[in-house]
């Protein structure tokens, strides 16, 4: 790990505009966050690869969208309502707020709170003398259970009948969906149906920039087979979502898969994986799961909504609830992995100069390619190479400053190749090209450009 902060990687993230804060002018809204320019090509690149990676080139699965909105009997079924909670408490003192488990895990880093129950974090609490960050005092209020569910209502009316939530998760959406996608697609098992979309969560203590946010984007896959597969799909994703990690490029000293162990796993789960990264400054912190977990959901869906969730095998003729295995994955924060892998403040050969720089994949980078005209006399026949390059990838037309210090902006928000368009280039037809990374040059023909840039993007 390199000595690079935190902060200063999410001070360059704000300065160049990849993210807001949100609602700004107005003061902003505690961790909320808009991404700009910048951070949407960003994150629709990231989207693109994912859907290719397990959409297109994955033959069972198939996209759909579920609306945020669902009827609440969804989440008594999948016991959201009465068990989304966490543990919540308040310091009598300075009357900062905090979660119970969260405290512990910071100031007694080798207690494992995900085995307490309430009761056993009171205890702990109190026996160990926990203290408020804020005041340093060591006086609790007990735990109450805090509703994370944001709640709204349906209609002109706010009474209890209309009551509804914003989804927490969006594997939901695609699991009351399965007969439908069964019924319309006439597809067999196994069948993967994958989905991309924000979820809510009403955290007591969100975080860390994007990595803990209260509206976030989720991509993910509720893969349904034949019971008594599970290890076998299982054993498929892990392999899947680490060659979706490799293909990324995040560096392999700072990623690791961590399995869960068995006291760690929900009752109905057989096999949870985790895929964590080691963020600057923050410590390893998850950017996925990989969860096994059986029928559990159909099977609570099929009691709630009494419809048949069971699938008839066409070949066995035998009818049973299919078993599914979930790669879940976090878009902010791998957004956020991504941005903390590429940066570096780079000391160049001389010893004495240095430059910022995004190696962010080039396929991921915002645009991939900056047509930089030498002169403003140039900018009409420079921008008909801009206007062919749009045709197949995201570009910027740059005419201010330096060409020194254009070279320095594309660096800093990770643009992999410069094109100047120079004098010489109204005579030869033929454009410079400097490499992000390497910051070597290149005169290639104005008309091999779009092959010569799809030729290096990998």
């Amino acid at each position: 790990m390199s000595n690079k902060t935190f902060d200063e990687i999410t001070t360059h993230l704000q300065t160049y505009g990849f993210v807001y804060q949100g609602s700004e002018i107005y003061g902003g809204l505690a961790n909320s966050w808009d991404y700009g320019p910048l951070g949407t090509l960003f994150k629709n690149h990231l989207k693109d690869l994912w859907l290719k990676h397990f959409v297109r080139d994955i033959e069972y699965n198939v996209q759909i969208d579920p609306a945020i909105i669902m009827n609440p009997k969804v989440w008594e079924a999948t016991g959201h309502v009465s068990n989304f909670h966490d543990p919540l408490v308040d310091c009598k003192y300075c009357h900062s707020r905090y979660r119970a488990d969260d405290l512990i895990k910071q100031q007694f880093s080798d207690v494992d709170t995900d085995k307490m129950d309430v009761d056993d974090l009171n205890e702990f609490m109190k026996s160990h003398q926990v203290t408020c960050p804020n005041c340093g005092k060591s006086s609790f209020t007990d735990i109450r259970q805090f509703q994370m569910m944001f709640k709204t209502f349906l209609g002109v009316t706010e009474e209890k009948s209309s009551t509804v939530y914003l989804r927490p998760e969006t594997a939901q959406g695609i699991f009351i969906n399965f007969k439908n996608v069964m019924r319309t697609t006439r597809r067999k098992l196994p069948i993967g149906i994958c989905d991309i979309g924000k979820s809510f969560r009403n955290e007591i203590t969100p975080g860390n920039f994007t990595f803990r946010t209260r509206e976030f984007e989720q991509m993910e896959i509720e893969f349904f087979f034949k019971p008594g597969e599970d290890e076998k799909w299982f054993e498929f994703y892990k392999e899947n979502c680490k060659s979706f990690v490799e293909k990324l490029g995040l560096k392999d000293e700072n990623i690791r898969f961590r399995d869960h162990e068995k006291e760690e796993l929900a009752f109905y789960s057989k096999a949870t994986t985790d895929i964590e990264y080691l963020f600057p400054t923050l410590g390893w912190g998850e950017l996925m799961g990989i969860a096994s977990r059986t029928n559990y959901d159909l099977s609570r869906h099929m009691e709630f909504s009494k419809q048949d969730l069971t699938y008839l095998d066409p070949e066995t003729n035998e009818r049973y609830v299919p078993h599914v295995v979930e790669p879940s994955f976090g878009l902010d924060r791998l957004m956020l992995a991504l941005f903390c892998d590429s940066y570096e403040n780079e000391i160049l050969d001389d010893g004495k100069d240095s430059r910022v720089i995004m190696h962010l994949n080039k396929r991921l980078a915002p645009y991939t390619c900056a047509i930089l005209p030498l002169s403003n006399k140039l900018n009409d026949d420079a921008k008909k190479v801009f206007k062919m390059l749009t045709e197949e990838f995201d570009c910027i037309f740059d005419t201010t400053g330096s060409i020194g210090k254009r070279y320095r902006r594309e660096d800093a928000i990770g643009t992999p190749f410069c094109i100047t368009f120079d004098f010489d280039s109204l005579n030869d037809n033929k454009v410079t090209i400097r490499d992000r990374d390497s910051m070597k040059q290149e005169r290639v023909e104005i008309k091999e450009l779009v092959n010569y840039i799809k030729a290096n993007l990998d």
